[in-house]
């Protein structure tokens, strides 16, 4: 198994620990000791080892607890052979488990397995802390969560993402499988987005006649990702029915398609996301309890951006560029109100959102100034700049995003008796069809002209 690979064994029964180290040794692996959990703390760094084979039942505190303290691989062991012992390890984050007593072959064989899923492990020498290509963050939170994407990356454990809405979890998602080495690409898929009576032939396939409508086999999303990463994006919205296919093709490591008789066997890594609280969805019985410890083997969590400090600025400034080269528009910046209205705001949508206002204040600015009033962000902090289309008519709403379409109505409203179809169309960086088109779908009709 290499001679470089370090294993921590904590065990705090001697002749069990000294079986174990002989074992492993024998495997030509490098063996380090322990008899608890506080012992293996104070001596050694655990996020050094490539894994960490535990006791679960240990003088002061149980094996589990090193999960929490490291981001090594923890397979844990216990007398306790009962299918509740292996779902409680589970829960807690162990990407494996064993009863004892067990059989050596046995044990090799799920360490075995650890490496293989471990192969391509972050290097240890700082550059976990790096950023992450095409990411901008030094807020702590933010170095936080790329120092911990770097070191899960190599590992083939599923991964969790947590976040609210437009704060990145599908680039966060496509760094771990960029980093992780795998021969082939990751699929994405959007679960809210399938219709609920499409989404198991989308993501399993089927073979020609297993249903009506189904006139050839087709491949599935999940077996499209073989030998890659398939991201789940929204997981809380699959039907429970997909969700039961899902714990068979992440347990077996095989999938069978709708309608057929044999299964494949695929390897392909699972890194789900989802806005929604998924714990909450369990206890209300419309998540899986054994999907949700399945993929929630690795977490992570997505700072939203008002809780970024002065990364928004850098980030806007970004984006501002990035923007600019995009719509061939010449060199902007903001103005210092601008700045201070971008970093004063919410934002509820996120990333997403400060790009849609920056893309909005690139298209409407004249000159090389972007202003506050560009960036049309809040009803309220515009009440005082005059324009009667921003006067909020529900108080309850003030404070809240101008979405493109109500942004679109205004400005359309506010501008058509001084501006041609043409001119409407250019500022607002569409073409005269699309604004034809934005009129019938919001029944805004054109102005008639006055007769002479």
């Amino acid at each position: 198994m290499g001679a470089e690979r370090q294993v921590l064994v904590v065990e705090d029964e001697p002749v069990i620990r000294g079986t174990l180290k002989r074992l492993l040794e024998r495997h030509s692996l490098r063996v380090s000791e322990a008899a608890s959990v506080q012992e293996s703390l104070d001596r050694y760094d655990v996020d050094k080892f490539d894994v960490i084979i535990s006791d679960l039942k240990l003088p002061g505190a149980p094996g589990t607890d090193l999960i929490k303290a490291t981001s090594a691989p923890v397979l844990i062991m216990t007398s306790y052979s009962s299918i509740r012992s292996a779902i409680d390890s589970m829960k807690l984050g162990a990407v494996d488990y064993i009863a004892k007593p067990f059989d050596h072959g046995e044990l090799i064989a799920a360490v075995e397995k650890i490496f293989e899923e471990h192969c391509h492990a972050a290097p240890r020498d700082g550059s976990e802390h790096e950023n992450i290509a095409g990411m901008i963050g030094r807020c702590p939170e933010m170095r936080e969560l790329f120092r911990r994407v770097h070191k899960l990356a190599g590992a083939g454990s599923p991964v969790l993402i947590n976040g609210e809405s437009g704060t990145g979890k599908e680039l966060i998602a496509r760094a771990i499988h960029e980093l992780s080495g795998r021969e082939h690409p990751i699929v994405a898929v959007n679960c809210a987005a399938i219709p609920e009576n499409l989404i198991e032939a989308e993501l399993f396939g089927h073979e020609k006649g297993a249903f009506a409508g189904a006139n050839e086999a087709r491949t599935g999303l999940v077996e499209a990702a073989d030998g890659g990463t398939l991201f789940l994006d929204e997981i809380g919205e699959l039907p429970l029915t997909a969700q039961g296919r899902l714990v068979r093709v992440l347990q077996d490591g095989e999938i069978r398609k709708i309608g057929a008789v044999e299964s494949r066997r695929i390897n392909m890594r699972l890194i789900a996301a989802s806005q929604r609280d998924l714990k909450q969805l369990v206890a209300e019985r419309r998540f899986r309890e054994d999907l949700y410890y399945r993929i929630n083997v690795m977490r992570l969590q997505m700072p939203p951006l008002r809780e970024r400090g002065e990364d928004i600025l850098e980030l806007a400034g970004a984006i501002l560029r990035d923007t600019c080269n995009r719509l061939k528009s010449p060199t902007m910046h903001f103005s210092k109100g601008a700045e201070r209205a971008i970093t004063s705001y919410h934002w509820p949508g996120n990333v997403r959102e400060l790009e849609n206002a920056i893309e909005r204040a690139v298209v409407l600015a004249e000159g090389d100034t972007i202003g506050e009033d560009f960036l049309a962000m809040e009803k309220s902090a515009r009440k005082e700049r005059g324009s009667d289309w921003l006067k909020a008519g529900n108080t309850a709403e003030a404070g809240q995003e101008l979405s493109l379409e109500n942004y679109f109505q205004h400005f359309v409203l506010e501008h058509q008796d001084s501006m041609t179809e043409t001119e409407l169309a250019k500022r607002l960086g569409i073409s005269r069809k699309c604004l034809w088109e934005r009129r019938q779908r919001y029944g805004i009709p054109r102005k008639k002209k006055q007769s002479a």
